[in-house]
């Protein structure tokens, strides 16, 4: 048990570093909260380990106990911390976090004086009831109020990774209750004198009982708590990778059509004269562009668009799927430019695709997605220009 609990305890002190001091200037809100807390459960978790507790119990006996409750009440304030202050204004945040600090303090002396005195009087169980009693209600209290908390934000936020992140410490919290109730069974055994379960139960296991409720369901508690809460952090940096990388292969797939675009009508291409190092590097910015010119592009092409070539080429393919939307799109398109550059107007214009249409009216992405199928079906169409009858012509036939 001494490398599981010692394991997560400097894989916990190393996370707390790199969020104070690895996290740049200026730093998010949370993020002092966010370091004592996994400083906190550090200790707590250094605290469950007999190397650990033979240690400093060598020095002032049983004081083991007194460490690893301190530490989780302290985490446990510290969840409430970075709570507060993602979630609320600044004002209503501090205010509440100073009153949980004040309780917090209290709560410590209490516990510490306490426990001097249960010392000082052999460890009398009267007295260990009380330091359970102000230890179980803080503690319960705190966890009750972010489990309510993580529950509500859970629902309301759009963030799937923070909204499972956030499910994922509210099973924590369970657990912690399960530990809560195991202690308030300790407390009344001790209160009415039954003795149901040992007052120093030495722990050989993580399964073995009262093990499972001292230790593991805390232990559980503290890592799915700490899961849930660096959750969102660890996911976002991934997604805005993958992120970048879509835009950057869009860019890229969108090109021939943009060229073909452009260089019929370069009057489409947007002005780049006021652009920083900044914009002129950024995938998101630069798709973008691309995106409004390619569909002010193909908004000017519409005198252009044959409604024969679109007739045709909705018999070669099935155009109520988007694949055969696209292609669709891309054949009237192609036909359009050849218009253009030859300057004859089909007799009938076709009408915008429904795809195209619904497209315009969404997100960016959406009609990224939609512009991208057309820009590959437009690799693919065969060249195509309206002849004298009306009919669309193969060029090079």
């Amino acid at each position: 048990m001494n490398v599981l609990f010692f394991g997560m305890a400097c894989l916990l002190a190393s996370a707390a570093g790199y969020w104070v001091l690895g996290r740049g200037t200026p730093r998010p809100a949370g993020t002092w909260a966010m370091g004592a807390l996994l400083a906190s459960f550090a200790l707590a978790f250094a605290s469950y380990a007999p190397l650990f507790e033979n240690a400093v119990e060598a020095v002032v006996p049983h004081v083991a106990r007194l460490v690893s409750n301190c530490a989780s009440v302290a985490a446990a304030t510290s969840v409430l911390a970075v709570s507060f202050q993602v979630n609320l204004e600044p004002a209503e945040a501090r205010r509440r976090i100073r009153l949980r600090l004040v309780l917090l303090a209290a709560s410590v002396l209490g516990m510490t004086a306490l426990f001097t005195v249960e010392q000082m009087t052999h460890r009398s169980p009267q007295v260990y009831a009380l330091y359970l009693l102000l230890f179980i209600t803080y503690l319960s209290f705190a966890i009750i109020d972010f489990l309510r908390q993580a529950l509500r934000q859970s629902k309301s936020t759009r963030r799937s990774s923070v909204r499972f992140g956030l499910r994922l410490a509210a099973a924590g919290c369970v657990f912690a209750l399960v530990y809560t109730a195991y202690k308030v069974v300790v407390l009344i055994s001790l209160g009415l004198g039954f003795h149901l379960i040992p007052d120093y139960a030495e722990c050989s296991t993580l399964v073995s009982s009262p093990c499972v409720f001292s230790v593991t369901s805390p232990a559980l508690a503290v890592l799915l708590i700490c899961l849930g809460l660096t959750l969102p952090a660890v996911v976002y940096p991934i997604s805005q990778a993958r992120r970048r990388r879509w835009e950057t292969r869009s860019f890229a797939a969108l090109s021939p059509l943009w060229t073909d675009l452009t260089a019929a009508m370069p009057k489409i291409v947007l002005p780049a004269a006021d652009l920083d190092e900044d914009a002129a590097n950024d995938p998101d910015f630069l798709l973008q562009r691309r995106v409004i010119e390619i569909s002010d592009g193909i908004l000017a092409l519409r005198p252009y668009r044959s409604r024969k070539v679109q007739e045709a080429a909705q018999e070669a393919v099935d155009g109520e799927t988007e694949r055969g939307a696209a292609f669709v799109e891309a054949t009237i398109i192609k036909a359009a430019l050849e218009s253009l550059r030859s300057g004859r107007q089909p007799d009938e214009t076709a009408d915008p695709s429904a795809a195209s249409t619904l497209s315009r009216g969404s997100d960016l992405r959406a009609e990224t997605e939609w512009l991208l199928a057309v820009a590959d079906a437009y690799a693919q169409a065969p060249i195509a220009r309206v002849g004298d009858g009306g009919h669309p012509e193969p060029i090079g036939a």
